[in-house]
């Protein structure tokens, strides 16, 4: 039976729980997420995690905050005025936006809080300090 390794393309289910067990992402009711393993597509931890596993294995893998999204980091949470804002946008807790940055690049923030005329911007990923824990099951070794 062949295992898995380093520059094989692989397909994978997975299910990814947060450390209280809800359910954050699921590939089971559709198509099996496709990689190839070293190509730093997904966690350097679930890479690891799926090498040697043979077609049909299942495993769980624990992955803590810097496994996977990170820290949460203060300095990505600004404080800035509706302003901002083409008028046409109305801000709603939750609304993702995108911004642009000094240096031309798109980063995704996150409105988490509005107090009057100021908006909370979130960059951190929504995940980011969480631990995680992924089922995963290897569908097929290319």
């Amino acid at each position: 039976m062949s295992e898995a390794k380093i520059g094989n393309k692989v397909k994978i289910h997975y299910t990814g729980k947060l450390g209280n067990g809800d359910i954050f992402d699921t590939t089971r009711q559709g198509k099996p997420l496709e990689l190839t393993i070293g190509g730093n597509q997904v966690f350097p931890a679930l890479e690891k995690g799926i090498v040697g596993m043979a077609a049909g294995e299942s495993k769980t893998i624990a992955l803590d905050p810097e496994q996977a999204f990170g820290a949460r980091r203060d300095e990505l949470i600004v404080e800035v005025d509706r302003k901002i804002l083409p008028e046409s946008i109305t801000p709603e807790i939750g609304m993702e936006l995108k911004n642009k940055q000094p240096d031309g690049k798109l980063i995704n923030v996150r409105i988490t809080e509005i107090n009057g005329d100021k908006l909370t911007l979130d960059a951190n990923h929504p995940l980011a300090g969480q631990s995680m824990v992924l089922d995963i099951e290897m569908v097929e070794i290319g």
